[in-house]
C-alpha cells in the first residue's frame, strides 16, 4: 500500500509538471515590458525646433546606459520600434530586454518632430540636434535620469548623421552604424532617386499635410525592391513598412552622402564603432561597391576610414537587404549588437574595460 501511494504521488507530480509545461511557454521567461514616455526636446540650429523621442527604460529602471537610435531616410521611429511581431522585428524592445534604455528619435521633418523648411534640414543640422538630445540625456532633462553612458545608433541616412555627430562632438561612448559602408554604389543611389523618390506632397499617404517640394518619400510599391532582399522578406512586414513610411529632405541626403561618407568624419570618432550591413544591401554591398562577403572582408575594407580609437568591429547579416532590422533573420544581428555593447560599454553604472584582444 505504501509503495502504491508513493507511485501515485510521483505520477501526480509528473502530471502537474506536464500541465505546467503546456501552460508556461518554453525558454526564458518574458521580461516585464519597459516603461516608455514621449518627449519633445528643444533644439537650436538654423531654426528653433523640437526633436521628438520616446525614452524606454527596462523594467526596474536600473539601466545606466541609453541607446539613442536615429532612423534613415523615409523612416521615422517605427524603424527601430517596429509594431509588427515585435518579438522578432522590434530592435528597441530587444535592447530593453538586454538591460539598455533606449531613446528612439524622429529626425527633424519626420514623425512628431518639427518640420522646418526642407532646405534648412541638412545632415549637419540633424547631427547638431542629436548632439543636443544626447546632452539633455546626460543632464537628466529627459525622463529625470542623467544617463552616464550613451550609445549612438543609426541606420542608413541616420548612420551618416551619426558619423557627423560622433566625429564632431564625440559625446557618445560608442557608435553603431548600420546600412552604410564607405563604398557607395553610386549608380544604384542615382537609380533609386530617379525611379522611387518623389515629393511627399504627391503621395496619398501624406494627403492633407503640408510638405514643401524638398521633402521626398517613396512611390507606392517600391520599398520591397529598394530596401529588402527577397529571401528575407515577410510580406506583412513590407505592408506595415509602407503604411508607416515617412520622408527625408533632399538637403540632408546630399549633405549626408557628400559630407559624412566622403570627408573624414569617421576618422575623428574616438570611441568604439560597430558597423553592420546585410550582404544583399544594393547600395553598399554590390559587386561594384563594398565587400560584404564576410565580417573580416568588410573590416579590412573599412579599417582605413576609422582611427585606432574606434576599435572597429563589423557584422554582416547573410541574406539581408538594406533594412537589417526588418529582415526575417534579424535576431542574430540584434544579438551581435547586444554582445558588442556588453563588451565595450555595458548597461550598468560600472565602467567596462574590454580585453586587449577585443581590438585586434
Amino acid at each position: 500500500m505504501t509503495r502504491f501511494r508513493n507511485d501515485l504521488r510521483v505520477r501526480c507530480v509528473l502530471g502537474l509538471a506536464a500541465l505546467l509545461a503546456v501552460c508556461v511557454p518554453s525558454g526564458t521567461a518574458q521580461a516585464a515590458p519597459a516603461s516608455c514616455q514621449g518627449a519633445d526636446i528643444p533644439v537650436t540650429g538654423v531654426v528653433p525646433a523640437t526633436m521628438h523621442g520616446t525614452l524606454c527604460v527596462p523594467a526596474g529602471g536600473t539601466a545606466d546606459t541609453v541607446m539613442v537610435l536615429v532612423p534613415g531616410g523615409t523612416y521615422n521611429h517605427t524603424y527601430w520600434d517596429f509594431p509588427y511581431q515585435p518579438q522578432t522585428y522590434n530592435f528597441r524592445q530587444a535592447m530593453n530586454g538586454a538591460g539598455y534604455a533606449t531613446l528612439v528619435v524622429d529626425r527633424l521633418g519626420t514623425g512628431a518632430s518639427s518640420r522646418p523648411p526642407s532646405a534648412l534640414v541638412t545632415a549637419s543640422v540633424q547631427a547638431g540636434a542629436v548632439h543636443q538630445v544626447i546632452q539633455a540625456l546626460r543632464g537628466g532633462r529627459i525622463g529625470g535620469t542623467d544617463f552616464r553612458k550613451v550609445i549612438l545608433g543609426g541606420h542608413s541616412l541616420g548612420s551618416l548623421i551619426s558619423v557627423i555627430e560622433a566625429g564632431t562632438y564625440n559625446d557618445a561612448d560608442a557608435v553603431v552604424l548600420t546600412g552604410i559602408t564607405h563604398r557607395i554604389v553610386a549608380q544604384k543611389i542615382v537609380d533609386v532617386f530617379i525611379s522611387s523618390f518623389y515629393p511627399a506632397a504627391l503621395d496619398p499617404a501624406f494627403a492633407g499635410r503640408s510638405y514643401d517640394p524638398g521633402y521626398l518619400t517613396t512611390r507606392p510599391g517600391t520599398r520591397g525592391t529598394d530596401f529588402y532582399a527577397p529571401a528575407t522578406t515577410d510580406p506583412a512586414v513590407l505592408a506595415k513598412d509602407e503604411a508607416t513610411k515617412d520622408v527625408f529632405s533632399t538637403a540632408e541626403a546630399a549633405d549626408g552622402l557628400g559630407v559624412a561618407a566622403l570627408l573624414p568624419y569617421s576618422r575623428q570618432i574616438q570611441h568604439p564603432v560597430l558597423l553592420a550591413v546585410g550582404d544583399r544591401d544594393r547600395y553598399f554591398c554590390d559587386p561594384l561597391g563594398g565587400n560584404c562577403t564576410s565580417a573580416a572582408a568588410l573590416k579590412a575594407q573599412e579599417d582605413p576610414y576609422f582611427g585606432s580609437a574606434a576599435c572597429l568591429h563589423t557584422y554582416v547579416q547573410p541574406g539581408a537587404g538594406h533594412d537589417l532590422n526588418l529582415a526575417t533573420n534579424t535576431v542574430p544581428y540584434q544579438r551581435a549588437v547586444r554582445d558588442w555593447a556588453d563588451t565595450f560599454v555595458g548597461a550598468g553604472p560600472e565602467p567596462v574595460a574590454p580585453p586587449a584582444k577585443a581590438c585586434v
